[in-house]
């Protein structure tokens, strides 16, 4: 497996990133958090959804929201957050 490029900083391959993401792996302090808001803050929508999904990307965006560092994105977040249950209920 290939290094992602949201992990740069890293030493992780795309299969620990994704145990880290399913929380089936932990790497010292990094967790299914860490992975998750690693991924909200660096990697593209595409990506997001692919990895992460709607349904616990909504519900999972309380506890990862002030984690987020990039204003344009957070706010992003929260409009898709607040959004989706309203008008796609059904990818939930």
């Amino acid at each position: 497996m290939e290094k992602l490029p949201y992990v740069w900083d890293y030493d992780i391959d795309e299969a620990q990133f994704r145990a880290l993401l399913a929380g089936e792996l932990r790497l010292g302090r990094l967790g299914q958090d860490w992975a998750t808001v690693r991924l909200l803050e660096y990697a593209p929508y595409p990506e997001i959804v692919r990895l992460l999904g709607f349904r616990a990307l909504v519900e999972g965006w309380p506890r990862w929201r002030d984690s987020i560092r990039s204003v344009s994105r957070r706010r992003g977040l929260d409009f898709l957050v607040a959004w989706l249950p309203q008008e796609h209920p059904e990818v939930l």
